[in-house]
């Protein structure tokens, strides 16, 4: 029976190409983007890839226990998304053997296979990013994109070339859900763009005695409130040689906003003048504040001395009461390093978040890695077959707690791109793949980052036209303190 089915797959294999002999190599293929043995969830886009040595002629076999497909290409492989799909959902739960043969320079090289590990757990069908150029203190043109993870479909949903060149940052959503999510615009007409209840919103969400509009944020899973720091934010240039740019804080302080009531609702305990707080979010059964903070140090000068904290402050959703109480749940002192982009995972298992050696902003420190903590227990994951040898950074969980996705630049140091991570029902992270792509040679080609990237579960119910609509026309709300 295995003589048959062999026989049977070379005949397939041959039906695209008609190798006069075939050379086989112990080695694994060199294709590009690296799928090799990744855990995929089972509705992704196909894995296309290119192969490095840039073969005349190539097939490649992907079987599993219930049925195969087989592709031919030169360089690149594209899968058909219909068979993709098909065979996905036939080999849920089980793997996909992937063997590559290719021909160079008229000689047929049948390469060692390699495997893809298909999960019947599925990831939120969207993602959005901002596409913006790695600069420092300028930009020219900065996108919201959301793209339809089952497919390569994707479409504009804020661009500032509409929104008179202004900055455009942080767009998130409460619960995973594409009608609950905001954005900041800045610049003369801008705000925070609130999408809630059907209805889009522009506040201005600086109160009187703040030190300054609302920056990194996060809603409570009740989608009334939202927790944001204030932060006054100085990027520069590095004065090591091994560093590109630094951007810290010399004031933040963390604030809860109240959508319902427009009012701003804050505690002494999270806006100490002595200290930065920073990066807040909710639990997922919103009765904690999760933060980072660290003791105020002399700036720049003492850049490399400033060590953020984990620390959690309670909160009552009903009575709309920030607690009194810190306490410090992750120290620098003790670990080591410093804390930033906390996300609380929705099981409420587990806080993800990234250390770098110091400071409040990683995507240029090389160094700078996830780790995950087990809420439940304390344990700590530093997450060694996830993260690469440049910075892993922002991310966000998928709603069923299985997948979440970062922001990685372990290609080139330079550029961002967002990679999806599976954890399995026991906390087991397994090894990361890229967003999938038409067109392979992509990341390649793009001198653009995939910045802040957030998955939702359907797609958002505005465009790029609505945004620019918002920002020019409708009036400004303000809020105001309790």
């Amino acid at each position: 029976m295995k003589n048959i089915i062999c026989i049977i797959s070379v005949l397939i294999m041959f039906a695209c190409n008609k190798p006069e002999n075939v050379k086989v190599s112990h080695l694994l293929p060199p294709i590009y983007p690296d799928y090799i043995d990744v855990a995929i969830p089972v509705n992704v886009a196909p894995l296309n890839f290119l192969m490095r040595n840039e073969p005349e002629k190539m097939v490649v076999m992907i079987k599993g226990k219930n049925d195969s497909i087989t592709v031919c290409g030169s360089q690149k492989l594209s899968i058909p998304l219909q068979k993709w799909k098909l065979l996905l959902a036939k080999e849920q739960g089980d793997n996909l053997r992937i063997r590559v043969t290719a021909r160079l320079k008229g000689e047929w090289i049948q390469y060692k296979p390699f495997f893809w590990h298909v999960k019947s757990d599925s990831i939120n069908s969207y993602l959005s990013y901002r596409l913006i150029e790695p600069g420092y203190e300028v930009w020219n043109k900065i996108q919201l994109v959301e793209r339809n993870v089952e497919s390569f479909d994707e479409r504009v949903i804020a661009d500032n070339n509409l929104t008179d060149g202004s900055c455009m940052n942080c767009h998130i959503y409460g619960n995973q859900n594409a009608s609950l999510s905001m954005f900041h615009i800045r610049g003369k007409l801008g705000g925070t763009i609130l999408n809630r209840n059907g209805k889009l919103r522009k506040i201005n969400t600086r109160a009187k005695g703040m030190i300054s509009n609302a920056v990194y944020d996060n809603f409570h899973p009740g989608g009334r409130f939202a927790v944001f720091s204030t932060n006054i934010i100085i990027p520069e240039l590095h004065a090591y040689r091994s560093e590109r740019l630094e951007v810290y804080d010399t004031a933040s302080d963390l604030v809860v906003l109240d959508f319902d009531k427009n009012k701003v609702i804050t505690q002494p305990v999270i806006a100490d003048p002595n200290a930065f707080e920073t990066f807040p979010v909710f639990s997922a059964d919103g009765k904690w504040i999760y933060y980072c903070v660290a003791k105020a140090v002399p700036l720049p000068d003492s850049i490399k001395s400033l060590k953020y904290n984990i620390c959690r402050v309670s909160f009552d959703a009903f009575k709309g009461v920030i607690g009194s109480q810190v306490d410090t749940i992750w120290n620098s002192r003790k670990m080591g390093g410093s804390v930033c982009h906390l996300k609380t995972s929705p099981d409420g298992k587990f806080l993800l978040y990234t250390v770098a050696d110091y400071g409040t902003f990683p995507i240029w420190h090389r160094e700078a890695d996830l780790q995950m903590m087990n809420l439940q227990t304390g344990e700590i994951d530093s997450l060694k077959v996830v993260n690469g040898p440049n910075s892993d950074s922002y991310h966000s969980w998928s709603s069923n707690s299985r997948w979440f996705v970062f922001a990685s630049k372990r290609d080139d140091g330079i550029y961002g791109k967002p990679y999806f991570c599976y954890i399995d029902s026991s906390g087991k992270a397994y090894k990361p793949f890229v967003l999938p792509q038409s067109d392979p040679a992509v990341y390649d080609d793009m001198l653009k980052s995939f910045n802040i990237p957030e998955l939702s579960k359907g797609p958002t119910p505005f465009d790029a036209a609505d945004i620019e609509q918002v920002y020019w026309n409708q009036k400004l709300e303000q809020i105001n303190f309790y």
